[in-house]
């Protein structure tokens, strides 16, 4: 069995508890050399084989699978983030099933989300924002051209933008082409919530000057919308005293009232 295992986005301690009973029961570790924390190797059995992805092809981490599977063992492929974002787990999960072997996912903590915990943010403001958007400018990786950046700035919602650092220059502009003002609150994280992390809360089109004064063209993620600035929202109706919920009645003024003197008995 192969289970594809979510590593979250720096911290150790930010894996599952399942992720890391895996880790720990595992024979085989192909673990991203170059993006997962390595303080979670230390969870692998003494005798576990560990192989570093960044240094393998395809066909050679599919080899060391088959290999484990023929003798019986336990592999986990542990991936950085969320593996079903930008994860590359599809084309391997094919070559596992022409092969017949079984696999099973784990997720982990995306970056988009250490980020926004860093920032102590909410992406789906009530008046603001009910939308998360995540994406990427192509690279070495095509993006189909109906996503492209200026057809989602176009909505105006949350984003969140990963493998984009190196081009933010083009970014800022593309943001800005699709709808976005330039003072449209941005946020550039570095290694999120790895202890090397950096946060800078700026705007779209300020996201170039600050990325090159820090100098921050890789391992960042990319925050755009309003609901950056945590202002201007409305609370959420779901705890407010007049809704109704399954378990909970909403409170009148004549409930209220009810209450009180309940209260005073």
């Amino acid at each position: 069995m192969v289970y594809f295992v979510g590593a979250g986005c720096g911290a150790a301690d930010l894996i599952t508890v399942r992720g890391m009973r895996l880790i720990e029961k595992a024979d085989v570790v192909i673990y991203a050399g170059s993006l997962v924390n390595p303080e979670l190797l230390s969870f692998a059995k003494k005798n576990a084989k560990i192989f570093d992805s960044s240094r393998m092809t395809l066909d050679e981490m599919v080899d060391v699978c088959a290999k484990a599977e023929e003798d019986g063992l336990m592999t986990v492929r542990l991936h950085t983030g969320e593996p079903s974002l930008y994860g590359a787990v599809g084309e391997q999960m094919r070559r596992l099933d022409a092969l017949g072997i079984s696999y099973e996912s784990c997720p982990g903590v995306s970056a988009c989300f250490g980020a926004a915990a860093s920032l102590n943010m909410e992406f789906t403001l009530p008046d603001v924002s009910q939308s998360l958007i995540i994406t990427r400018l192509a690279g070495r990786t095509a993006v189909p051209e109906k996503e492209s950046i200026e057809s989602f700035a176009a909505h105006h919602a949350s984003m969140a933008i990963y493998l984009s650092a190196g081009m933010i220059g083009e970014l800022s502009k593309r943001l800005i082409a699709g709808g976005y003002s330039a003072d449209t609150p941005a946020a550039l994280v570095y290694k999120a919530t790895w202890p090397d992390e950096q946060a800078y809360v700026t705007t779209v089109g300020q996201m170039p000057e600050i990325a090159e004064k820090q100098g921050i063209h890789k391992f960042t993620v990319i925050l755009v919308g309003d609901a950056i600035a945590r202002r201007g929202f409305a609370d959420s109706r779901l705890y407010a005293a007049d809704f109704s919920t399954e378990f909970r009645k909403a409170k009148t003024d004549e409930t209220c009232g009810e209450d009180d003197h309940d209260e005073r008995r």
